[in-house]
């Protein structure tokens, strides 16, 4: 039993030792050079202008764990697709009731607003424009 894991200790030792002579390696050969030019930010041939602090609406934040929460409920969908002839009418049924379950909460994000991108001033206006 000890001879199995004598192949894992030997990778555990081999990826430490492989990630001390890399951090070695960088503090030896890297770039020593520090001041102002250097610390100044750069993009593209354009010096930068104003603060590169910007605050983010807390949509954009919302948007992704939304788009991450129905991104992986995808997989599920997609392991189901594949042991469909193993699992049967109650892997359909199974299924079926997930995917009501995602809907259900799709649509409640959207009555609760989570998936509007304009501000609430905005989208009355245009929806008066629109008459």
């Amino acid at each position: 039993m000890i001879a199995q894991y004598w192949a894992v200790t030997i990778f555990v030792l081999a990826t430490l030792a492989l990630l001390v002579f890399m951090i070695g390696a960088a503090s030896v050969l890297g770039g020593r050079a520090w001041g102002h030019e250097k610390n100044t930010p750069f993009e593209s041939g354009i010096l930068g202008a104003g603060s590169a602090h910007i605050r983010f609406s807390a949509k954009f934040y919302l948007v992704a764990m939304l788009f991450v929460i129905f991104d992986i409920e995808a997989l599920y969908l997609f392991a189901w697709a594949v042991s469909v002839r193993e699992v049967g009418w109650e892997g359909l049924i199974g299924a079926a009731v997930f995917i009501f379950i995602l809907l259900a909460g799709l649509v409640y994000d959207a009555r609760m607003g989570a998936l509007d991108w304009a501000p609430k001033h905005r989208r009355a206006s245009e929806r008066h424009e629109s008459f």
